[in-house]
């Protein structure tokens, strides 16, 4: 063993990932034991490790070692995802700080720059992941536009084609400006900003079409947009514009006559009453474009300037056009007045660039036929939600849904496999050999040629490619090689964030039920999202999140893992405190001084065991701590796993048994009691190594001789065994006993070598008996009896219904004794009457973990058996 005195984590955590990749012990086969699968949410590639990432890598590492452990073949695939915007934001940059850019360099040129970048920078987070200590079997490392999942993609898309799911539409989408895509309703993120709200004034046209003396005001956030007006709006029935039906206003600067229309869509009461409406702007004007048959005028181009549509401001963007229209409709005595309000502006979830409504022509999937058999899947509880929660969440989207937009303007990503000719027709295949086939017979023109055929210039959602992902990782769009994905699909849990429950869980249901017939996971454990203590999200811009490397190497791998699992109740945001990784850390510091403690003992062969019942006791303590974990485990509540485990070995093992078996100074420990100390701390490793993988291997190897080959990885436990539950209710009393003896002592101020014996008045004295040598060695009193009566005049303290008196030959300050017992007294009654007003509080034990209210309750148990031990000895005196 080490005689290094500190515990060195960076060199433990390089050595035993070396160790576990040199044994291959994280790769799996088909063979004929039971598959536990995972298959990683896929970073971006453009990714760095950041604590959303860890929170989620360090559960599906949890439980993906405890199933190897548990004997299953554990398989957890890696893999990338390829990002399309982000990624092609990061090779425009590169290319522009090269003086090129797309347009320049062409499509072709363009995707090799971009492989290039991927080859450079696209693994780093996954080689990160391992610093964390995540198992994956990189042999089966994917990538969304790997040659196999990019052939999966076009595959699904012509299928949902001809099915006639897919179709090609002009529409009002969420236009980024500055990746110049389309993107879904669901990569747009609302925030709650302060805003102003113009009101201005439209001016009222005679029958002639002359301008009148007469205005109506109309208010928006958007003054800009007014230039692509075509109408204005009113209620049929609000009677302050029935006179103003049937005729035309004026758009301020441009002049523009519109007609009045009137809807019902227009609410009365809200804001003046009247709408202006811009058809090719706005979602909502452009359904009443369609069905009053308006003229619509873009006015932007695709970075968001004005158009020469918009005749005035030409060339200036949205917001530099907003302030001079501005500054123009006051000029003209146009602008009745400026409120601030509270409104919700869209970004783009990649660029943060503020979205803006425009038609533009896409292709769409729709969802409708998709989602009813994947809603019922999950209300069944064919597939569990963990917590169950978020089924009502997921019932509202998905009877909600809305078509999706797939297509984007981009290069990089699987490019949309329709080509067009004769114009506007088209015809969808996997190659152009074979669309020229079809094109031929659907035109009936078989003098048509490959350079009569243009494809489609878009690539599909980079989400397209990730709803296949439990699916195309085990090829299972390849009808050559099935006996892998029959093997490990479906998978057994999905975990994820739940902000991307309709972005990607939803959608993997769908394609699961498309195209297998089968679901895709069988349960979802959904994690909270990493916030700081303000419940502010963590992120770069506000530099509330730290570098989870800087924590590994701060406080080591297990340390950090063991602080980001404390700080994430199962479905509850994680409120990240570093002071938590420092608990774990000194969780690991415990751990290697238990070893370096049990390793320092010297052994006695001969020696006889007079331990045999507290070597029983920490047994069965253990086994039923294991079956609390195995329950936890069964409803995801990894949080309250791991605390079960953290207090027993903190507490039970380390404080309680290793003392008492711990000989005294100079002394030898019998070889049997010692043995059996090894195979506990192993079965300890085993069950905490999900948990601290480094450094129960560290303990696991050096508890006993191992050969080069072994690793705790590749051990196997029972989880599920018969405790003796009387032998631990025994051993919880004697650890009272114990305590309550040396509070006493220091209530009497009585020293070491003070003579001091504890007889006690029971119900069943035997079980406690058993205990009889480790109370007197660990409460440190000469003698332990059972007694027939109470003692009178002696300090005495309850448990249950248990009282034990301690006497002493030693003259007491009475006085002083009850004066300290009376600020005890005192203490102990304020500490039970918080502890009752945090129970009685709704909003506290509907929101607490049930760990945390559990725990709750003890406090206020123990506090009222404390207050009755002071009291029986205020009594007695």
């Amino acid at each position: 063993m080490s005689d290094k005195k500190q515990l060195d984590t960076v060199s433990l955590e390089k050595k035993w990932y070396k160790h576990w990749e040199s044994l291959k012990v994280f790769e799996s086969k088909p063979d004929e034991r039971t598959p536990y699968t995972i298959v990683i949410p896929p970073p971006n590639v453009t990714g760095r490790l950041h604590m959303g990432h860890m929170l989620n890598n360090t559960i599906q590492d949890v439980l993906i070692r405890r199933a190897r452990l548990l004997g299953y073949n554990a398989c957890w695939v890696p893999g990338t995802d390829h990002a399309s915007i982000a990624t092609e934001a990061k090779v425009v940059h590169q290319l522009r700080e090269k003086g090129l850019s797309k347009s320049k360099v062409g499509r072709e040129a363009f995707l090799e720059h971009a492989y290039e970048w991927k080859e450079n920078y696209g693994n780093i987070i996954l080689e990160q992941l391992k610093k964390l200590g995540a198992s994956c079997d990189w042999s089966r490392t994917r990538f969304t536009m790997d040659e196999n999942l990019s052939k999966s993609v076009v595959k699904v898309f012509i299928d949902l084609h001809n099915k006639g799911l897919i179709y090609k539409g002009k529409r009002m989408t969420n236009w980024d400006p500055e990746a110049k895509t389309a993107l879904s309703d669901e990569e747009v993120i609302y925030k709650e900003e302060d805003s102003k709200l113009y009101f201005i004034n439209y001016i009222v046209a005679d029958e002639d079409g002359n301008k009148t003396n007469e205005t109506v005001t109309i208010a928006t956030t958007r003054p800009e947009t007014l230039l692509g007006d075509t109408a204005i709006c009113v209620h049929p029935d609000d009677e302050r514009f029935k006179h103003l039906h049937g005729k035309t206003v004026f758009v301020p600067l441009v002049n523009r006559r519109v007609p009045v229309i009137t809807d019902t869509y227009v609410e009365i009461e809200f804001g003046t009453g009247v709408l202006k409406v811009t058809p090719a702007h706005d979602p909502n004007d452009y359904e009443l474009g369609q069905k009053h048959d308006l003229k619509v005028i873009d006015i932007f181009d695709e970075n968001a300037v004005l158009n020469e549509q918009a005749v005035l401001f030409v060339g200036k963007n949205r917001f530099e056009a907003r302030k001079e229209i501005v500054i123009a409709l006051e000029e003209n005595n146009l602008l009745e007045k400026v409120e601030n309000i509270q409104n919700k502006i869209g970004y783009s979830e990649r660029t943060q660039a503020v979205i803006e409504p425009r038609l533009t022509e896409q292709w769409f999937l729709d969802m409708k036929k998709l989602a009813d058999p994947a809603l019922k899947k999950v209300m069944e509880d064919e597939i569990r939600f963990f917590p169950p929660k978020f089924k009502n969440t997921y019932k509202h989207w998905m009877e909600n849904i809305k078509d999706w937009c797939i297509s984007r303007q981009l290069w990089w990503g699987q490019r949309i496999p329709a080509y067009f000719y004769n114009g506007s027709e088209y015809v969808v295949a996997e190659t152009k050999e074979a669309a020229l086939e079809l094109a031929r017979k659907k035109s009936g023109n078989s003098s048509l040629t490959a350079e009569d055929l243009k494809q489609d210039e878009d690539v599909v959602d980079t989400w397209f490619s990730s709803w296949l992902w439990p699916i195309s990782v085990f090829d299972g769009f390849d009808s050559k090689n099935t006996e892998e994905f029959n093997y490990y699909y479906p998978t057994n849990v999905l975990v994820t964030g739940w902000d991307i429950m309709f972005f990607w869980v939803a959608r993997m249901i769908m394609a699961g039920l498309e195209f297998k017939n089968q679901i895709p996971f069988k349960d979802v454990y959904f994690h909270g999202m990493v916030r700081d203590k303000k419940r502010r999200k963590m992120s770069k811009s506000l530099g509330n999140s730290p570098d989870p490397l800087d924590l590994i190497e701060s406080f080591g791998a297990d340390g950090t893992r063991v602080g980001m699992m404390m700080s994430a109740p199962a479905g509850n945001d994680l409120l990240f405190d570093e002071k938590r990784c420092e608990q774990g850390r000194n969780f690991t510091n415990k751990l290697w001084n238990a070893l370096k403690l049990i390793k320092n003992w010297e052994i006695d062969e001969k020696a006889e065991s007079t331990l045999e019942i507290e070597t029983a006791w920490i047994e069965a303590k253990l086994q039923k701590v294991t079956q609390e974990i195995e329950n936890s485990f069964e409803q995801y509540r990894l949080f309250e796993a791991l605390m079960s485990l953290y207090n027993f070995v903190w507490d039970d093992f380390c404080s309680w048994y290793l003392e008492m078996i711990k000989p005294p100074y100079g002394e030898k420990i019998d070889s049997k009691t010692h043995q059996k100390v090894i195979e506990i701390y192993e079965k300890i490793t085993l069950i905490l190594h999900p948990f601290m993988p480094f450094i129960t291997e560290e303990i696991w190897q050096q508890l006993r001789e191992r050969q080069a080959e072994d690793s705790i990885c590749k051990q196997k436990y029972s989880a599920i065994e018969k405790f003796d539950s009387e032998l631990t209710e025994a051993g919880e009393e004697v650890k009272k006993i114990i305590t309550g003896i040396r509070e006493i002592k220091i209530q009497l101020k009585l020293k070491k070598t003070d003579k001091v014996s504890c007889v006690a008045l029971c119900n069943d004295f035997s079980s406690i008996k058993k205990f009889q040598q480790t109370i007197m060695k660990l409460s440190g009193i000469n003698d332990f009896t059972e007694g027939k009566e109470e003692v009178q005049g002696a300090p005495s303290f309850v448990s249950g219904k248990n009282t034990f008196y301690i006497i002493t030959e030693q003259t007491l300050n009475l006085d002083e004794i009850k004066e300290k017992l009376l600020k005890e007294k005192a203490h102990a009654e304020r500490f039970i009457l918080s502890i009752q007003k945090k129970l009685k509080n709704e909003q506290f034990v509907q929101n607490a973990p049930a760990k945390v209210i559990e725990l709750e309750k003890k406090k206020l148990s123990d506090s009222e058996e404390k207050l009755k031990a002071i009291t029986e000895s205020l009594s007695n005196m």
